[in-house]
């Protein structure tokens, strides 16, 4: 049995076939670029189109497709959230893709990236085994994906992990609004923003950061700079480490995980703090769940996302009589 796997992102969409023991028998990429709306959906359609002829000549046989959305996706309705795809405000995505494809006999599941992640990361990852884990996303933006005693947490209306709005500073300020505090921050776009928001400080004038015109520095640029001892790449990212040590810490006297995984885009670079994160963690945290707690880097990388939408559709299958196919 086999099954495709497609994990949409803000700029591209990843598309794979694998095996239900996870071993990827073929693999893609297509940017979104200028795409919106129906175009992005048609664009996925596609995609998986092409897989499924891959299958057939490679006589593979397919049962499922499980899809990974950044953003929410609301299961009763089976519309999703994705801010960053413009006209994906409540997008019918199940909808579209099952009058297209449940006609080949295709089981269909969807669900948020964060759910995603731990999903890859408890079936084939760090966090292999575990049934309470919490896979902490930073990039663009930061979200959760939390399993407890061996279940996705969804939440009243499916938003369970948005953590890029925990309350980390004070007083609040309508900056937080659009992204939440922590996010505005410790994000790859929070990083960024950190880092121009100090250029006029005289303290910072010898920054090499100083070179660039300010709307293009992104989060690579920070990092770049941390290498060469700048004083301004350093004081952004120890503020940042601050932060993922207090969500961490957070997470870990809320929830009680055996494991915290950090993952995304910026993590990655940001991997060299791990030691830093977790002693900042220790600090803050309740003091039991923390010595029992290991927080730890994903070892998917770029693959979490594929693979928690390949074990998506594979528990989905395997659950062909409903329920949640998110159990362990």
């Amino acid at each position: 049995m086999a099954v495709i796997a497609v994990d949409l992102g803000g700029t591209k969409i990843a598309t794979a076939l694998l095996n239900e023991e996870g071993h990827i028998h073929h693999k893609d990429v297509a940017l979104i670029e200028s795409r919106r709306g129906l175009e992005v959906g048609t664009l996925i359609i596609e995609q998986i189109q092409a897989l499924l002829a891959i299958g057939a000549k490679r006589k593979i046989t397919i049962k499922g497709i499980g899809v990974s959305v950044p953003g929410i996706f609301y299961s009763q309705s089976g519309r999703v959230w994705a801010p960053n795809i413009p006209g994906w405000d409540n997008y019918p995505l199940l909808d579209e893709l099952s009058s297209v494809l449940e006609s080949k006999g295709l089981r269909i599941t969807v669900d948020s990236d964060r759910a995603c992640y731990i999903l890859g990361e408890t079936w084939l990852g760090s966090a292999k085994g575990c049934r309470n884990a919490i896979f902490i996303a930073v990039g663009t933006g930061i979200g959760a994906g939390i399993m407890v005693d061996g279940q996705i947490l969804r939440g009243h209306r499916d938003i369970s992990g948005a953590i890029g709005w925990l309350a980390l500073d004070r007083p609040f300020q309508k900056r937080y609004v659009s992204c939440g505090c922590f996010e505005y921050y410790a994000s790859g776009e929070g990083i960024a923003r950190m880092a121009r928001s100090l250029l006029s400080d005289d303290a910072y004038a010898s920054s090499s950061l100083q070179r660039l015109a300010p709307e293009t520095i992104t989060a690579h640029n920070v990092f770049e700079s941390y290498t060469e001892d700048d004083l301004l790449a350093i004081q952004v990212l120890n503020e940042c480490i601050e932060f993922w040590g207090m969500a961490a810490a957070n997470l870990v006297s809320l929830f009680n995980p055996e494991k915290i995984i950090f993952g995304g885009g910026v993590f990655g670079p940001a991997a060299q703090f791990l030691d830093r994160i977790r002693e900042e963690a220790r600090r803050w945290a309740q003091p039991i769940s923390i010595q029992q707690v290991s927080v730890e880097v994903s070892t998917l990388g770029s693959d979490a996302g594929i693979l928690g939408a390949g074990n998506l559709a594979v528990r989905s299958l395997k659950n062909p009589s409903g329920g949640s196919p998110q159990n362990v």
